[in-house]
């Protein structure tokens, strides 16, 4: 890399290694026409990290036309086959550079480093080691329409593909997008988020290693409304992926109309976790305390609104209030016995705490935290694990997502009422049912309108298995076949085997 566009580092773990600073567009670095730059924070200690180049609508066009001629030329000559063979080297070098992408992860977004290490990470490698796989396994059909013709279909890939990756998951995200896209033949700019953009970056380096044409996988760094918005209403970009807010995908959703391109959006979430009398109560207090604390919160299907029968109302709250102080250690994330990090920005530390009074102006009651954590002498992000009772359904803290280690605990009386209020959110992502009445956990599942349901457990997934939301949660489904052929499109193509005209 040229000067200018690289950076040795240190970590707070005591890592080095070298950081690329600005846009990778047709496998070379680049300076962002503008000159402008974004300063990404180490939230655990509010210092600067490092400054990496934004792109404009110029960087987006050249990156858009490094994409389409790759898709156009080099990229179409390799064949399905080799594409995995291609997916699985770049999955062999992240695992050579575990430790230092799991360690950016940690620094840039302030998760625990055994989550980084562990689950984001290892997401990256089952995720390409899936869709390598599959790369050679998507088959069109012949069928059988009449004795003088011919009619089969073929599957073919969208084109240039943009991808817009959010920062609680920088690289598990964006491997759910690149490693499908990528297996079915496309070619793809990948933005990544503004607050974390260093993880992301680091990784471009294994696509030319690992052997990738030029221009098949562009990464760019950028403000949402600006590099955003530009790979959105591009007219030459055939689909667009998201994962993000439900404002923010409403607005891609509007941009994409520019030329009707292809979405997957997996947006907002609010979800239920509904606790029946008849629950294991140390399983149904163990998982909501993980579908709401783990990851600091900042899940898009953490189980936020715990609805808990009246019956055993007050046995949980007794047993989730001594969990979360047992088990929710805040700290540095680089400490081993750390379960909460800090929130990833000042932003979202703010928006957490703005929650806090909301929810004491309206007439709800802090059960526990509701208040910054000083536990490195004030310094950092970092928010006690709150939960709130005494919660009305027209409150905004039971009604708006918060994306942070913040949850609300309501009473319901009968089946019937907890389908009602489950049901009772503009979103639809995730929900747990707790019970050991299998007949009625497969009911609930079927009555709660959610995209993924988990019985007895809390925040599942797995590669092979489809995600995605429902009403305001997003469309379309990203894992499993369902994530490969998002980035296929279906050709009909008819043959006229008559020797006579027959129309």
């Amino acid at each position: 890399m040229s000067d200018g566009l690289s950076q040795e580092l240190t970590a707070p773990n005591g890592r080095k290694y070298t950081q690329p600073l600005g846009l990778f567009i047709n496998n070379e670095w680049r300076a962002a026409k503008s000159g402008e730059k974004i300063t990404t924070v180490n939230p655990t200690n509010e210092e600067v990290i490092a400054s990496v180049h934004a792109a404009g609508r110029e960087d987006i066009d050249e990156a858009v036309s490094a994409a389409r001629t790759a898709f156009n030329g080099e990229w179409r000559e390799v064949n399905p086959t080799q594409r995995g063979a291609l997916l699985n080297k770049f999955a062999a070098l992240v695992e050579e550079h575990r430790e230092t992408l799991a360690t950016i992860e940690t620094w840039d977004n302030g998760k625990p480093y055994s989550d980084s290490y562990s689950g984001d990470v290892g997401e990256v490698l089952a995720v390409f080691r899936y869709y390598a796989g599959y790369a050679d396994k998507n088959f069109g059909q012949v069928i059988d329409t009449k004795p003088s013709q011919l009619c089969y279909t073929v599957l073919e890939p969208k084109g240039v593909c943009a991808q817009i990756v959010p920062w609680n998951y920088p690289l598990g995200m964006s491997a759910w997008k690149l490693a499908p896209a990528l297996a079915a033949g496309n070619t793809v700019i990948l933005k990544a988020s503004e607050q974390t953009p260093l993880s992301i970056l680091y990784l471009a380096n294994l696509f030319v290693e690992a052997g990738f044409p030029p221009g098949v996988v562009n990464i760019v760094n950028g403000d949402g409304k600006v590099a955003g918005v530009a790979l959105a209403s591009h007219t030459d970009v055939n689909k667009i992926a998201f994962t993000g807010s439900t404002a923010t995908g409403r607005e891609i959703m509007k941009a994409a109309s520019s030329n009707l391109k292809d979405i997957t959006l997996e947006t907002g979430g609010k979800s239920p976790a509904v606790i029946f009398d008849d629950a294991d109560l140390d399983n149904a207090v163990q998982w909501s305390h993980y579908g709401i604390m783990g990851n600091a919160g900042q899940i898009c299907t953490a189980t936020s609104r715990i609805l808990v029968q009246e019956g055993i109302y007050d046995r949980f709250l007794k047993a989730f209030g001594e969990k979360i102080k047992a088990t929710s250690i805040v700290g540095d994330p680089f400490e081993e016995k750390t379960y909460q990090g800090p929130q990833v920005s000042k932003a979202q530390y703010d928006r957490i705490l703005s929650y806090v009074e909301s929810g004491k102006e309206e007439g709800a009651e802090v059960y526990t935290g509701g208040k910054p954590s000083t536990v490195l002498g004030g310094k950092g992000y970092f928010i006690e694990p709150t939960i709130f009772t005494k919660v009305t359904p027209k409150m905004r803290i039971y009604r708006e997502e918060i994306f942070g280690p913040f949850g609300v605990v309501l009473s319901f009386k009968t089946e019937e009422e907890a389908v009602k209020i489950a049901n009772d959110t503009e979103y639809g992502l995730g929900a747990a049912v707790f019970t050991r009445d299998l007949s009625r956990a497969h009911t609930l599942a079927k009555k709660i309108e959610s995209g993924n349901v988990w019985i007895n457990s809390n925040q599942s997934s797995d590669v092979r298995v489809p995600f995605g939301g429902m009403k305001q949660s997003g469309i379309g489904r990203e894992n499993g076949e369902a994530g490969i052929k998002a980035y296929l499109t279906s050709k009909s193509i008819y043959v006229n085997l008559a020797v006579k005209a027959s129309l």
